[in-house]
């Protein structure tokens, strides 16, 4: 499964004139370290020439609700920062969400770790397959 970038909401771009968007996926373009395969957007028009002029390749995906997954994904990752009241700098930002993107990916299983086991021990599994590694 490829990367996604998501553009939530017209209010990103308040008239959807193509210069505010292009400006815009160019910033968001300019902050991920891969070529979107997919991205989430609203259905407004201006965005399906824009996406094309700057990202060709990549799906733009307009169906409705198709942000919630990834919404929804980043919802365990809030939990967890709300005790820690936040994080105090880049750094720390930078290790616990790429840990949590891991855990969340052993999860789903997309990695060849723990693939006998049952999703409720995959985790546990992996790191076990991990440590024996290591």
């Amino acid at each position: 499964m490829g990367e996604e970038a998501v553009a939530e909401g017209a209010g990103v771009v308040e008239r959807a004139e193509p210069a505010a968007a292009r400006r815009f996926f160019r910033r968001v373009l300019s902050t991920l370290k891969v070529t979107p395969v997919e991205v989430v957007t609203d259905a407004a028009p201006v965005y399906a020439g824009v996406l094309d002029e700057l990202v060709p390749s990549a799906w733009h995906h307009v169906e409705r609700y198709a942000n919630n997954p990834i919404e929804a994904d980043h919802s365990q990752l809030k939990h967890r920062l709300k005790p820690m009241r936040g994080l105090r700098n880049d750094r720390t930002a930078q290790t616990i969400i790429a840990g949590h993107a891991f855990v969340q990916n052993l999860r789903r299983g997309p990695y060849e770790l723990a693939v006998g086991a049952p999703p409720a021990r995959r985790v546990a599994a992996a790191f076990t397959e991990l440590a024996q590694a290591i």
